[in-house]
């Protein structure tokens, strides 16, 4: 029997958008350059054969190291479509870490952009292993007709990284069906027919199936820029109508704590899609007080099984805090130490489904901790109601335990956010990993506001049980978070409080 093309990740995410609509817009780029589904599709599979025509074949190991917006979607589409298996590199890493990322994957081939040349003549040397390196910088020439298709269903698609405490960033394999799983997101939330979708540079790695897909799938414009950070988002939207987005709660912690946003329209967003970190009630009351007419969506998942579970959160369909229930084809269970599946008890969150990874490329690390049966355990904490929905409490080692009792940093973050004059709280416990620690508090003012420790110590005095009340508070200028490729702030660096302040 012949293979679907359907089962192939690019045909079924783009292909079948220039067949279904290609007049319609599929993307513009920096507000420069807009493409149909025709012309995105052509474009792709002119760069699809230009590969074939490099020598790269089914199955071939394809490092790709792009920061270019608009090369990272064609690339990894053209790719898809020939049955490459694009390693997706972090054009933010260190040089030395891209060099020992590409050697540890087995890629033989390279393709990166101008933006990253220098990058390039560093790591040539080291890399002999690597025969062909390939420069997108000029579009390619020659047939834009459809390319023999390489790939299909359980065959690898993409490594994509996740960053661990120690050693070299794991690679997750993900395959053309656990891809396409992913990006049957918009099942579960709602989209106009002019749905719009904004993002930034964000979309090289795991945002590329949890974002672009998605939206090419659906049938949605997608917004591409180099920067999505708070100024240029002021920026887009309202050019764009931009109607769909997808950010962390911080990003909003810093769009909203500045002046600049007041006088802009952002009456298009529709929909705000929010995961990485816990929404508290306080930052949920600041969006829905500026963006009055967007449905707040919460989410749930990781590298290893993105988008799980989700559920909207600005209208009590499911209570703040929780991240909603399992998607359309997913699953999610807590289990306890001895692995028994519980209800309303913290324990460890399993995730399954068709977007669930393959596994660990390599050799199998963890993979027995993390992998069991259909379920996989990322080491993440929290409760299921017996409804359904999914309450994240953090990761084991973020959890506080004081006077015995565990606590998770979220909790004490949002009873202090929630104080006036507080734009942001990180707490940690100090020291790192003891049996009995201290509770410390990190808090950040608001725009044109002044914080005093002793009086938010009595504040929390009156609203916190003694296992959570901070024993120590500082009043920062700002919080460390991680870098974000998309310009605005990345998650909450905790270990880096205890650092500063600990």
């Amino acid at each position: 029997m012949a293979r679907s093309p359907y089962g192939n990740y690019g045909h079924a995410i783009l292909t079948a958008g220039a067949l279904r609509t290609p007049d319609r817009v599929a993307l513009t780029y920096c507000g420069e350059r807009s493409l149909t589904y025709d012309e995105l599709n052509r474009s792709v599979n002119r760069r699809a054969n230009a590969l074939i025509a490099a020598g790269i074949t089914p199955g071939r190991r394809v490092a790709v190291l792009l920061n270019e917006t608009l090369r990272v979607a064609e690339v990894y589409l053209a790719q898809a479509k020939i049955g490459a298996v694009t390693a997706a590199l972090n054009p933010y890493w260190p040089v030395e870490t891209v060099r020992d990322v590409v050697a540890a994957s087995g890629c033989t081939a390279l393709v990166h952009d101008g933006t990253v040349a220098g990058v390039v003549e560093q790591i040539r040397d080291g890399l002999p292993a690597v025969t062909t390196w390939i420069d997108v910088r000029e579009p390619p020439a020659g047939s834009d007709a459809e390319p023999p298709l390489g790939g299909f269903h359980d065959a690898p698609l993409a490594l994509y990284y996740t960053s661990g405490t120690t050693g070299l960033p794991k690679a997750v394999v993900h395959t053309h069906a656990s891809s396409l799983a992913t990006a049957q997101i918009w099942l579960d939330v709602p989209r106009g027919p002019d749905a719009v979708f904004g993002t930034g540079a964000i979309i090289w790695g795991i945002g590329f199936p949890a974002i672009v897909g998605p939206a090419l799938y659906a049938g949605m414009r997608l917004v591409l820029e180099q920067d999505w950070g708070p100024a240029n988002f002021l920026r887009v939207v309202p050019r764009e109508g931009v109607t769909h987005v997808s950010q962390i709660p911080s990003f909003y912690a810093a769009l909203l704590g500045s002046p600049g946003h007041e006088d802009v329209d952002l009456s298009s967003i529709r929909v705000i899609m929010l995961g990485g970190e816990p929404l508290t009630a306080t930052m949920l009351d600041r969006i829905r007080a500026r963006l009055p007419q967007a449905a707040v969506f919460s989410y749930y998942g990781q590298t290893e099984a993105p988008y799980t579970c989700m559920g909207r959160v600005d209208d009590g369909s499911v209570p703040l805090g929780s991240s909603g229930r399992a998607r359309t084809g997913n699953a999610v269970r807590i289990t306890d130490q001895r692995g028994h599946r519980v209800i309303d008890e913290v324990g460890e969150i399993n995730l399954a489904g068709p977007h669930r990874m393959a596994g660990y490329d390599g050799p199998p690390e963890r993979m027995e901790e993390v992998l069991r049966g259909e379920w996989y355990v990322g080491g993440d904490l929290g409760t299921l109601s017996a409804d359904g929905v999914l309450r994240v409490l953090g990761r084991r080692e973020d959890a506080i335990v004081k006077g015995g009792v565990w606590t998770q940093p979220a909790v004490i973050e949002e009873a202090a956010s929630a104080l006036d004059g507080v734009a942001e709280a990180g707490a940690v416990g100090v020291p790192e990993g003891a049996a009995e620690q201290r509770v410390l508090l990190a808090v950040v003012p608001r725009a044109g506001h002044s914080l005093d420790a002793s009086k938010i110590t009595l504040s929390l005095a009156d609203t916190l049980p003694a296992h959570q009340r901070p024993d120590h508070i500082v009043v920062a200028a700002e919080l460390p978070h991680a870098q974000d490729a998309s310009g605005g702030p990345g998650k909450l660096l905790r270990r880096k409080i205890r650092e500063l302040y600990g």
